[in-house]
């Protein structure tokens, strides 16, 4: 059986809405405009430092106010998960998977806070034996560290990475693990550009996938 890592953001679930909400909410006390659903996704996927970072910039907001509307960002994501919603399909792959005795990881560069609340909201936090938060480590992705600790945290046998952007291709590369993409996702880039063992994008046939990619 096989250990198996997975993205959260943009992979298991489609959470751009509520990081757009935050994200708004934090810019309107600054009296600028709104991020799009498109500028909350482009800016998805290397933490939330780089997140208000990138926003920031958007609305020509000064460097120096980085860790002012950081801090203020951070407090309103960890019980943003009312508009965020499972991809069709995601808790009874991971079901399957589960029953079929594959042990089962999360690394994301989403805090911890963040993670947990939003696991719990969808009952998904007793699929995953271990879970690596952008917060975790000093290393976050595409640093290949925290995959490698939650492979290892996973025990023996071989290991896949579940994601969906280039940040997690990029991130299973230099860590040594097969990558299976999910191309509905945040990606940005054309798929073929990205390293992967193999491509999904109806989560019922993950499975299958992992199957194969074994």
């Amino acid at each position: 059986m096989a250990r198996i890592v997975f993205d959260l953001d943009g992979t298991l679930v489609d959470s751009a809405p509520d990081i757009r909400a935050v994200a708004n909410s934090v810019l309107a006390e600054e009296g600028r405009p709104p991020l799009s659903i498109e500028e909350t996704v482009a800016f998805i996927g290397e933490g939330t430092a780089v997140f208000v970072a990138r926003m920031r910039a958007a609305r020509d907001i000064p460097d120096t106010e980085q860790e002012r509307l950081h801090a203020a960002f951070l407090p309103r994501y960890k019980g943003a998960v009312t508009l965020t919603e499972p991809y069709d399909g995601v808790i009874d792959a991971l079901k399957s998977l589960r029953d079929d005795g594959h042990r089962l990881g999360l690394c994301t560069n989403k805090p911890e806070g963040p993670t947990d609340a939003l696991l719990r909201h969808f009952g998904l936090q007793d699929f995953f034996a271990v879970r690596i938060g952008g917060d975790s480590m000093a290393a976050r992705k595409p640093d290949p560290a925290p995959l490698r600790v939650a492979c290892e945290a996973l025990g023996s046998g071989p290991c896949l990475y579940v994601g969906d952007s280039e940040t997690d291709a990029e991130t299973a590369h230099r860590a040594g693990v097969p990558f299976l993409l999910f191309t509905r996702g945040y990606r940005k880039a054309a798929v073929e550009t990205l390293p992967h063992r193999a491509t999904f994008d109806d989560w019922s046939t993950l499975p299958g996938v992992v199957a194969a990619a074994l």
